[in-house]
């Protein structure tokens, strides 16, 4: 079976950008907003004694969030694929000014529903009409406490467009303007953009070549960080100044809040990634052994293994790659493989290698339509199934809640990570347990460690920057030398001692600090990781009805906070260490493995 590279944008709206169907689209949406307004006005709270005009206004409220979700993956679709191109600017401004416009009726409905007494509000949500969207009413209900009155809300939300919206797109502007030269293997010099540097440093196999592009890297980011930190600074500057307006004493309450999670699991999940990075070392020593390095850089986190024994890399074709996850996934659940055929066959995907797309990848939902669209670049490497069945595994959770209402799609960032990481999980063992010579299995597994690297070091470095750089952001303007010292600080600490050479600018070429729609964007990543992996170990040992089971959890992600999620489902507590050093136990047990296996390999 041949399947395309390029996805179908098309069937939201035809025509492209200047699609007629997407400027009927904003007027719809438009008069949906007023109506929405007008109605919210006119509500009479005592007369509403069945509850039907609640009901009727929170689901006009979920048709306005559907639709301005539709519209926002078509937009981010195809600037995606033209990154840069500056046609897209104004429809992102329409589409901020339309979130604007709802969100001052939506705010009102919160106020709303603060009104009722507890017993009132009890009754209303236990209805047969809004009981399936309780648990988010009642979280519109309490954050209605802290709303301010109702003229200054919507100046905050139009203050934002022109704020922190738009220094994160300022930052985009920049980056996609930068390039740099290196040196390649016949020591030519060659150009390249910032997008294909990022790929080139985590797929490079030349040590020699992979090093040059990280020295020239760091000096690029170097020569943006007026630019960078002024783009931070404010950014940073003004969801400060909001969390403090609407009552929040501390940087990390509007993430933790937004993540259903209490700090004390978020507290009991790093205890444990500190206790465990002692396991890293080995590994990183072997490894530098295998790639015959005298040290570890920032560029050799995730470096292939390419010279061991026989061992001969080969390209995997995107539809042997399509093949091979869709046939893992049926071992787990052939639901998950019958949907990763549709959305192959559906053109879901957009993962051709070409220019002028925007790094990185990702799987957004197009509520209207009840399906999803995924964006990646596929080059053929041994991590690029994986990376496909990670947002495939992004993509099925969004469809076992298309027959529940918009707002039970509505799940937190850090359970959004566990069923993507599950499905990854199962390609990259599957990888592993078909290899066909040692030489092989060591290649593969030292690919699998791309993630536990990312989520026990990398992300935890993300996670003490922010932290500290937030904290000092309080005091006033934190300057680029400052940002360097606290980011090479973050990794020392992050990385226990393991790398000789850091990327202090990395707060400077990691869009992720600068995404204004989530603060503290990263640490959900390590969550979903040790969460998912704890899931995956029941899946190997229970076969009575673990698909049904894992659907369960799925489409209950919305519905509870994360830590009544764990408790009901798996039976676990959060806050306790032992849950997380389950997903630990697993990444030891790969690094013992790869130790084994790969001493014979040692020159």
């Amino acid at each position: 079976m041949t399947y395309s590279q390029t996805w179908n944008l098309e069937s939201i709206y035809p025509g492209g950008i200047t699609s007629p169907q997407l400027k009927e689209k904003y007027k719809l949406i438009e008069n949906q907003i007023q109506t929405f307004t007008n109605e919210i006005a006119d509500y009479n709270l005592k007369e509403d004694t069945d509850f039907v005009a609640l009901s009727h206004l929170a689901d006009l409220a979920q048709t306005i969030g559907a639709g301005i979700g539709t519209v926002s993956i078509f937009i981010n679709g195809w600037s995606s694929v033209d990154y840069g191109n500056s046609i897209y600017g104004p429809h992102f401004n329409k589409l901020g000014n339309l979130w604007v416009a709802f969100s001052s009726p939506l705010n009102t409905f919160q106020k709303l529903l603060s009104q009722y007494d507890d017993d009132t509000f009890s009754q209303a949500i236990n209805t047969e009409q809004l009981e399936p969207i309780a648990f988010y009413l009642t979280e519109l209900r309490t954050n209605a406490k802290r709303l301010l009155d109702d003229k200054t809300e919507t100046l905050i939300n139009k203050f934002d467009l022109d704020g922190q919206q738009a220094w994160s797109q300022h930052y985009d502007t920049i980056s996609s303007s930068l390039s740099m030269t290196y040196t390649d293997e016949n020591g030519k010099k060659c150009q390249i953009s910032a997008g294909q540097a990022l790929n080139m440093l985590d797929g490079e196999p030349d040590n020699n070549v992979r090093a040059n592009i990280m020295i020239n890297y760091e000096k690029m980011w170097k020569n943006a960080e007026n630019l960078t930190s002024d783009t931070l600074n404010h950014l940073a500057g003004f969801r400060l100044t909001n969390q403090e307006a609407h009552g929040r004493q501390s940087h990390l309450e509007q993430p933790l809040e937004l993540n259903r999670m209490s700090r004390e699991t978020l507290d009991a999940m790093w205890q444990v990634v500190d206790a465990n990075k002692s396991m890293f070392k080995p590994y990183f020593e072997r490894k530098k052994e295998l790639l015959g390095l005298k040290s570890i850089g920032w560029q050799d986190q995730v470096a292939p293994l390419t010279n061991i024994g026989d061992y001969q890399p080969t390209n995997v074709s995107y539809d042997e790659a399509a093949k091979f996850i869709m046939e893992q996934f049926n071992k787990f659940s052939p639901k998950m493989a019958s949907f990763a055929k549709m959305a192959f066959e559906n053109n879901w995907i957009e993962s051709e290698n070409r220019p002028g797309k925007q790094p990185g990848g990702y799987m957004e939902s197009v509520p209207d339509l009840h399906e999803s669209r995924i964006f990646l670049t596929y080059t053929g490497s041994v991590n690029d199934a994986a990376t496909i069945a990670h947002e495939l595994g992004h993509a099925f959770h969004s469809a076992q809640l298309t027959d529940l209402p918009f707002w039970r799609d509505a799940y937190a960032m850090n359970v959004a990570e566990t069923a993507s990481t599950f499905a990854e999980l199962i390609v990259n063992d599957a990888n592993v347990r078909e290899a066909k010579t040692d030489a092989e299995k060591v290649v593969l597994l030292d690919a699998k460690m791309t993630n536990p690297i990312a989520m026990f070091l990398n992300i935890h470095a993300r996670f003490l920057f922010e932290d500290a750089f937030y904290t000092e952001r309080k005091a006033g303007i934190v300057t680029p030398q400052r940002l360097n010292s606290i980011m090479d600080n973050a990794q020392k600490e992050a990385f226990d001692g393991i790398l000789d050479t850091r990327h202090p600018h990395f707060w400077s070429s990691k869009l992720h600090f600068f995404i204004d729609s989530v603060p503290f964007y990263n640490f959900p990543y390590t969550f979903g990781y040790l969460f998912s992996a704890s899931i995956y170990a029941r899946a190997q040992q229970d076969n009575d009805n673990f698909e049904d089971k894992y659907i369960a959890l799925l489409r209950d992600t919305a519905n509870m906070t994360s830590e009544d999620l764990a408790q009901k489902h798996l039976n676990v507590d959060l806050t306790k260490p032992n849950f997380w050093q389950a997903g630990a136990d697993l990444v030891k047990k790969d690094i013992d493995e790869f130790l084994a296996l790969s001493e014979q390999f040692v020159k």
